[in-house]
């Protein structure tokens, strides 16, 4: 019988398989733009991800994909005075992602997927800022006012995991709920950004799960949110940070969870009622914004608390998260 992180490279096997024009059209469908209202910190569009290589003691390594699944340019062995994680990557500024770029437009230092393991795009960030109540569905779906301002929450950096790796059901919850979430990740430092120029602080975007444990949430603990959302690995992260001109209109994606295989959740990031240039100048009002800070902004309709009767994860569940263009992340319940 197959595990861990095994099983999932064979699923994402499988599902290649059953779409062959898949890696074609991930050559297509992730050129850059050419919108320079919109440009971030990157000038061509890239697939940043976080690997370490087997048989090498977990060192983490920076890496760029040549396609969506495809093989990784390592960036520290094509340049060795590269650094060795993300979060230092996106501190380099445009040095550090033209170097990325030229890593990956050379073809060299390429390790096959096989030999590596996907990590979360980016470890140990000082902030996770997550946004309640972002979907104008999701709030419809529970009888709620639409916002009007953002509602922020936070997840601690210790709730990260990698794309493929298991979410750990905790002893102290029984109501653990799945969330596909669009996440990004900023680029630069800023405080009191403005909305019109909050994109070019944005280095890229991804795919989380906020994974919740309603009991906490809604329950107990004053019913704050966090203890209920910051469970060690309940916050799978990835398979890759996809750069702003990779994406040519983050408000404009499918957004889809799947749970053991059945569509759960599906909607689009044009129900978003904050948008990506929104919740960076609303944050950046009270804290500074650096390099690697996650934003996770928001959930559709589908949520397990609100189904009649409710759904919760249980051991043996197999969550994927998908969003267009940024691709999926798969994780088993244990």
């Amino acid at each position: 019988m197959l595990t861990g992180k095994r099983q999932f490279a064979e699923l994402q096997l499988v599902r290649q398989m059953r779409h062959p024009l898949r890696i074609l059209k991930s050559l297509f469908l992730h050129r850059p733009t050419a919108n320079p209202q919109r440009r971030g910190v990157c000038g061509a569009g890239m697939r940043l991800v976080q690997f370490h290589r087997h048989g090498e003691g977990g060192g983490i390594r920076v890496g760029v994909e040549q396609g969506e699944g495809l093989s990784v340019v390592d960036l520290k062995a094509f340049e060795p005075s590269m650094p060795s994680t993300m979060r230092e990557l996106l501190e380099l500024g445009d040095k550090g992602l033209e170097c990325a770029q030229r890593a990956l437009s050379s073809g060299q230092c390429v390790v096959e997927r096989s030999d590596i393991t996907l990590l979360s795009p980016v470890l140990a960030p000082e902030k996770v800022v997550c946004v309640g109540m972002n979907y104008r569905d999701h709030c419809l779906e529970q009888n709620a006012p639409i916002p009007k301002e953002p509602i922020i929450f936070s997840k601690f950096p210790s709730a990260i995991t990698g794309p493929y790796d298991d979410i750990i059901l905790p002893a102290e919850s029984q109501e653990v709920d799945w969330e596909v979430e669009l996440a990004f990740v900023i680029g630069r430092r800023g405080k009191h950004i403005k909305a019109e120029d909050a994109l070019s602080y944005v280095a890229g975007f991804s795919v989380a799960n906020d994974v919740s444990a309603r009991d906490w949430q809604m329950k107990r603990n004053g019913k704050q949110w966090l203890l209920g959302k910051t469970f060690d690995s309940f916050c799978p992260l990835g398979p890759a940070l996809v750069t702003t001109d990779a994406v040519r209109d983050p408000h404009n994606l499918g957004v889809r969870c799947l749970v053991n295989g059945d569509t759960v959740q599906s909607s689009n990031t044009d129900q978003m009622i904050f948008k990506t240039e929104a919740l960076v100048a609303w944050v950046s009002k009270f804290v500074t914004l650096i390099p690697g800070d996650v934003f996770l902004t928001g959930t559709p309709p589908g949520v397990g608390v609100f189904r009649k009767p409710p759904i919760f994860l249980k051991k043996g569940d197999v969550v994927e998260c998908q969003i267009d263009q940024l691709g999926s992340i798969i994780n088993k319940v244990v």
